[in-house]
């Protein structure tokens, strides 16, 4: 048995990689401030856990964090490309700095492993698709650049210090626990809570957008690859971790009336800056690197994440 960390493990990504780490017969220390986590997503493992209430800046409190821990799954992050381009500076202060200090925590304690929490925002809004890891970076928002920083480092820890990282670059993951409200609500759970409610989804551009939608079983299952492949593999690259498939707006939008079983239309306006026009993944670095291989596809994961609205709302 061994002991991990999981930085963000209220949040919706983190939540469901703590029930996974669990079902695997692990201890698990979970550090969350509940700026955007809820302690209700951790409500059916909190007595299973060690949660240290807590921001991911505050060194002392992360030195207690991953003392005793084999490895480090970093999802903590203020997200939202929306909110970055609002207020930049908090964005970047929390994923850059708090992110070199969750590697400086490691480094003292002598803690090899760290897994991030990347983004597919790395890649900006170029045209060449599928998204492959030989492109540069290209980030055309504070927040992606914020994680494109956060590579930077990852792959600096592990050339100068020997660190053992690994960066994933998550295409927009989907599923239980992700919150439908407010206004940097991701747009699956934004749209069928509004359907639910028989309410119109707001859309913003003319829906043609698309997205390498990924259910969230295999974004965990790309981190337990990632925390137990040969050291050689986690030398700070980044690898996307996505289906290879695409679906627009709209496609998803008629889906979704169909499951639902309503003809509510969206109501459109204008696109919001930062937005990338289309994301489409190359996964085969991750498959070649750490096996990993999407188990879930867009239409199944659609609707467990619709039973799981369906139930919580």
């Amino acid at each position: 048995m061994a002991k991990y960390l999981v930085t963000g493990g209220a949040g919706f990504i983190g939540c469901n990689l703590v029930r996974y780490i669990l079902a695997k017969g692990h201890d698990v220390v979970v550090v969350d401030n509940l700026a955007t986590g809820k302690r209700q997503n951790m409500a059916d493992f909190l007595d299973r856990i060690e949660f240290i209430e807590g921001d991911i800046r505050d060194r002392e409190l992360m030195d207690r964090a991953v003392a005793g821990c084999t490895a480090i799954f970093h999802q903590a992050a203020l997200g939202s490309v929306p909110r970055s381009v609002e207020d930049p500076a908090t964005s970047h202060d929390v994923n850059v700095n708090g992110t070199l200090t969750v590697l400086e925590a490691a480094r003292a304690a002598g803690l090899k492993r760290v897994i991030f929490a990347a983004s597919s925002s790395a890649y900006g809004d170029r045209e060449e698709s599928p998204k492959h890891e030989a492109m540069a970076p290209l980030p055309a928002s504070p927040y992606a650049a914020s994680k494109v920083a956060c590579e930077g480092y990852m792959r600096a820890y592990a050339a100068c210090y020997g660190m053992e990282t690994l960066s994933l670059r998550y295409f927009n993951v989907f599923g239980p626990y992700q919150d439908p409200e407010g206004p940097y609500a991701a747009v699956i759970p934004a749209f069928v809570s509004r359907l639910l409610r028989r309410q119109p989804p707001t859309v913003y551009g003319d829906g043609e957008q698309s997205r390498d939608f990924c259910y969230i079983d295999n974004v965990c299952e790309a981190n337990w690859l990632a925390a137990q492949a040969p050291p050689e593999v986690c030398d700070g690259s980044a690898v996307n971790i996505a289906c290879h498939a695409s679906t627009s707006l709209n496609q998803i939008l008629e889906i979704l009336r169909e499951l639902l079983g309503t003809d509510i239309q969206a109501k459109y306006t204008d696109p919001r800056p930062g937005d990338v026009r289309h994301s489409l993944a190359d996964v085969s670095l991750a498959g070649k690197l750490i096996g990993y291989k999407p188990k879930v596809f867009f239409a199944d994961g659609l609707r467990k994440a619709i039973d799981w609205y369906k139930a919580n709302l």
